[in-house]
């Protein structure tokens, strides 16, 4: 039986997105032909992949029998692939990222530019996701993460600042009105605002000076999801709503404008940069082998 390729990458594809249209755009191709595509896989193989809806496209038990036993394969084709890619002059090819939004908006951009300049035959996706996620079953080649959330089976190279803190701040007019908190433990008495990650968990604030270590879980009026609705909650901050915290870097602009204000900065806490991480089990695909040397020279030159 004559299976084209392509048409097994674009089942894979829609399958994963769990749409054509989100399919499409992430691959930059058009719905009609990712459909297309599929149809004929289904007709070459007699039997139907995915279960359509006007709303949703989900695989059928074939699809998803299917589907396990694609990803594997088709992930070692375009390693195989990608050792030709080796002899080329300059590296080409597509390196897809899976990264926390703070992330995207604090590391990859003084990293982006000057990579992408330095390699213009390389595409960049990058996908944002707050929770730890598999990054060869999410179809990415590696990931950003802070250390403590990486797997051991992975290799974590140092990306982007190595230090970095947890910052409090509230508007001017909060704490005009509210008073300015002397101690971590007197968070308990403001409205402070939360940040909850995808999995549910709303972590603590913990704070640290002169060896005195102090863990608390403040309320108030606000809770968002983290990353993507962090800037919500920074607006809600600057209208006088409570008390905000989240990464330095994120608020360091606001403090500068005077639009916040830093809250217990002798208590902030400090902790270990991200880390980028891929799979140590499989052939490092030529793009994110570029990355990887473009970061470890950027970090020896800082």
């Amino acid at each position: 039986m004559s299976i084209d390729l392509s048409d097994l990458n674009a089942f894979v594809a829609v399958a994963r997105a769990a749409g054509f249209r989100d399919a499409a755009r992430q691959r930059g191709s058009s719905a009609s032909g990712l459909s297309e595509a599929v149809r004929r896989l289904e007709s070459r193989l007699g039997v139907r992949l995915l279960n359509r809806t006007t709303r949703s496209v989900a695989p059928t038990e074939a699809g998803t029998r299917l589907l396990e036993r694609l990803s594997p394969a088709l992930r070692e084709v375009e390693a195989a692939l990608d050792v030709v890619n080796g002899f080329r002059d300059t590296p080409a090819g597509t390196l897809k990222l899976n990264v926390p939004v703070s992330a995207a908006r604090l590391v990859l951009p003084r990293i982006v530019l000057p990579f992408l300049a330095a390699y213009p035959d390389i595409r960049l996706e990058v996908i944002t996701e707050e929770s730890f996620v598999d990054v060869l079953a999410a179809g990415c080649d590696a990931g950003i993460r802070y250390e403590e959330r990486l797997e051991q089976d992975m290799i974590a190279v140092p990306i982007g600042p190595r230090i970095q803190r947890f910052a409090i701040a509230a508007s001017p007019a909060y704490l005009d009105k509210h008073g300015r908190p002397e101690h971590p433990r007197d968070l308990l008495s403001h409205a402070c605002l939360r940040h909850r990650f995808p999995s549910g968990v709303m972590p603590p604030w913990e704070f640290e000076r002169d060896g005195e270590k102090v863990r608390i879980d403040p309320t108030g009026p606000l809770v968002v999801t983290a990353g993507g609705a962090s800037d919500f909650a920074v607006d809600a901050a600057v209208a006088g709503l409570g008390i905000l915290g989240l990464f330095e870097e994120w608020l360091r602009p606001y403090f500068e404008s005077g639009t916040l204000e830093p809250v217990l900065e002798p208590w902030w806490e400090r902790f270990s940069g991200p880390f980028l991480y891929y799979p140590g089990r499989r052939l490092v695909p030529t793009p994110l082998r570029a990355f990887i040397d473009f970061i470890k020279v950027s970090s020896a030159g800082t």
